[in-house]
């Protein structure tokens, strides 16, 4: 089981960027995909991107898509996510979330999520 917890949320200004940070812990932390999802008042929980073990292969909400950059640092057990030309459609709590792989995150329910951070973007 690996253990994720989110930081960098904030408020930012409509064309703005803001970089999110999860950490995660666990010895098998590695092994994961890691991917972050999103929740709007009101909206369900939706996918946004996700990064592979390897961090070879990355997925995308059309979305966010150029917008939005996942990366992850294996020494630091941190996957971050670099977002940029923010919008006020992007103001959600973003969560932090473990998979088996790329596409089952993109496509499924997390087992492993972190507790969310906040981002709010002004007009």
């Amino acid at each position: 089981q690996v253990q994720l917890v989110e930081s960098g949320g904030g408020l930012v200004q409509a064309g703005g960027s803001l970089r999110l940070s999860c950490a995660a812990s666990g010895r098998t932390f590695s092994r994961y995909a890691l991917g972050w999802f999103r929740q709007a008042p009101g909206k369900e929980r939706e996918f946004v991107t996700a990064i592979s073990w390897s961090g070879g292969t990355t997925s995308y909400a059309d979305s966010v898509q150029g917008r939005f950059t996942i990366s992850r640092d294996s020494a630091k057990n941190t996957v971050y996510l670099q977002m940029n030309s923010l919008n006020v459609e992007d103001t959600a709590v973003y969560y932090c979330a473990a998979g088996a792989n790329v596409g089952l995150l993109a496509t499924t329910t997390p087992k492993s999520w972190g507790q969310g951070t906040q981002v709010t973007v002004s007009s």
